[in-house]
């Protein structure tokens, strides 16, 4: 998998983790999914990937490569690492400061991209990665870097979506463009730059960091009330919110949407 090129990745829509403010926390703002939806089950995974690998959280080091507004951030902080998160956006990053301190949690937060990680070589006993790297324009380049920064037998912790008709249809066409229920900003995701499970696998491999699985991600209802928990959601009914608490996403082994996923750094 190459670098995407400018026209590709100038399609996505980056203006959303720029606004000021506390949006990123707030029930009726669409970036809330994080907290309700998505964090549920991806911090459910990391949690049984650690323990696979005898991994104690206490005094260790992990990082989150593009952590936004925090919302993963303080999940990570609450398992009971020393954490840091990185994002390019100075707005983001002041929100995630400023609600860590009233969240009560000590967790550094640095300006700064994936392409260029601002830590020395070995650093970190875990990195996480949550819906960040198919919105990154040099992906060979990240994957390179987070290994760089990871320690040897360290953690890299991932999910991303996958690139199918089906994950067009859905993360695209139906969340994005199709106006009855689409609920998230236009461009926040570009099909083209989504990660077949295999590209992933060579990029790792490539960089020293040994593949361990992948797990998809699916809700836990049927379609139809999915769809009808959309078209409620942009008729104004239900807050992000209240939308995000009315089914559960689940680990499954059907990737063809999201797919979860780590690897271990190899051992010098």
């Amino acid at each position: 998998m190459q670098k995407v090129s400018a026209e590709i990745y100038n399609r996505i829509n980056n203006i959303i983790y720029n606004q000021e403010g506390d949006r990123w926390w707030q029930p009726d703002f669409s970036l809330n999914l994080i907290k309700t939806l998505m964090n549920p089950v991806r911090v459910g995974y990391a949690k049984k990937a650690l323990d696979l690998n005898k991994l104690i959280p206490e005094g260790k080091s992990a990082l989150e490569v593009g952590c936004g507004g925090g919302i993963m951030c303080e999940e990570i902080a609450r398992i009971g690492f020393n954490t840091v998160g990185i994002d390019p956006s100075e707005p983001s990053i002041k929100t995630a400061t400023e609600h860590a301190i009233e969240s009560g949690l000590k967790v550094n937060y640095v300006n700064g991209t994936g392409e260029a990680l601002p830590f020395d070589d070995n650093s970190f006993d875990v990195v996480f990665s949550c819906d960040v790297l198919e919105h990154v324009q040099d992906l060979p380049v990240v994957i390179s870097e987070i290994s760089r920064v990871l320690k040897p037998e360290g953690v890299f912790i991932y999910d991303t979506f996958n690139r199918t008709f089906l994950s067009k249809l859905v993360a695209v066409k139906v969340l994005q463009e199709w106006k009855r229920w689409a609920i998230m900003p236009p461009g926040l995701h570009e099909w083209e730059m989504f990660i077949r499970p295999e590209e992933i696998k060579s990029l790792l491999v490539q960089n020293q960091l040994v593949w361990k699985e992948h797990r998809g991600i699916m809700p836990d209802v049927s379609v139809l009330k999915i769809w009808y928990y959309l078209h409620l959601r942009v008729k104004g009914e239900l807050t992000y919110e209240e939308f995000g608490r009315k089914f559960n996403l689940v680990e499954s082994s059907l990737m063809n949407v999201m797919y979860m996923g780590y690897a271990i750094k190899a051992g010098i």
